[in-house]
Parts: structure tokens; sequence; C-alpha cells
């Protein structure tokens, strides 16, 4: 895609990536979460230091990935990350998912981490997609994993070793 750009996310992309995920929580098909996420919400993201990615599109944030820790309580898991990806309504279907991951998973295999996972909705058709096109392995379903607008919901979970994982 033209005039595609993929960077570190900075503070003045705050608003940006809080519009895309809210987007992401009002359509119910890729997160557990219900409540909207301000700008404050996402700078504690990028003060934590954890990867995060945006794609811009036509100088305009179109996608972001993230890559926060696993489990950050237990040293065994610090090569871990739990990633995420959102791509704006507009530009969905063009492109912008996958230059997200791929960058996420550069800038994580190059902090050394070994393993990015993510827990999909079935439904979510076009991430599963998308992972499985990027090399993603299925490990298995969870089952009536949490309860969404009180429905049940399952998850497939993926994984992807990278770094001295995958060697």
């Amino acid at each position: 895609m033209a005039n595609l750009l993929t960077r570190a996310a900075a503070p003045t992309d705050g608003a940006a990536i809080a519009r895309i995920y809210n987007d992401g929580i009002q359509d119910r098909i890729a997160t557990f979460e219900t409540e909207p996420r301000s700008e404050a919400d996402i700078r504690s993201w990028l003060d934590a230091g954890f990867p995060l990615i945006v794609v811009e599109i036509e100088g305009e944030v179109a996608a972001w990935a993230s890559a926060p820790p696993y489990r950050p309580a237990r040293p065994a898991y610090s090569g871990v990350a739990d990633f995420s990806v959102y791509v704006a309504r507009e530009w969905r279907g063009r492109g912008a998912g996958r230059a997200a991951v791929e960058a996420l998973v550069d800038e994580c295999s190059r902090r050394g981490f070994w393993k990015l996972l993510s827990r999909i909705f079935p439904e979510n058709e076009a991430s599963l997609a998308l992972c499985r096109s990027l090399g993603f392995r299925e490990v298995g379903v969870y089952r009536r994993h949490a309860k969404l607008d009180g429905r049940w919901m399952d998850t497939v979970i993926v994984e992807l070793l990278i770094g001295e994982g995958a060697a």
C-alpha cells in the first residue's frame, strides 16, 4: 500500500489509538472490554514501555498493535507478550493490520521476546486469517473464556515463536 509507514507510537498518537480501540470495543468482535478508553489511558500504555506500533496511511494513524507482558510478575515469562492489533474501520481489509503485526513482530524480536500470543474470538475471521497468514499457530480454544454482554464467548489461542524461541 502506498504511503504506509510503521513506527513506534508516540504520545501524540494517543487520541487516534483510543479512537481505533473504542471502535473495536463497540464492534464487540475483538475484545472483552466494554468501557471506552481515553487518550490518558493510552499514555499510560506508552509510559509502561511495552512495544506499541502504529501504522500511518496518508498521514493518519490507521492501525496499531501492542505487546504488553504476558505475566509481568513471573520472570519465567519475561520473553512472552500478549499482543493485540486494531485497525480503523475505514482502513480494514487494506493491509494496515498486516503491516502493524509485522512491525510488532520485528520490534519484539529486537527486544528479545521469544513468543507472541493472543486470544481471538472465533467470529473474528479477519484476525484469525491474518494470524494464519503470518505463521501463527492455533494452539486450541478456551471454551467459555468469559462473558461479553452476558453471553459466553470462546477464544482461539494463537502463538508465534520469534527470535530465540524460533531458532
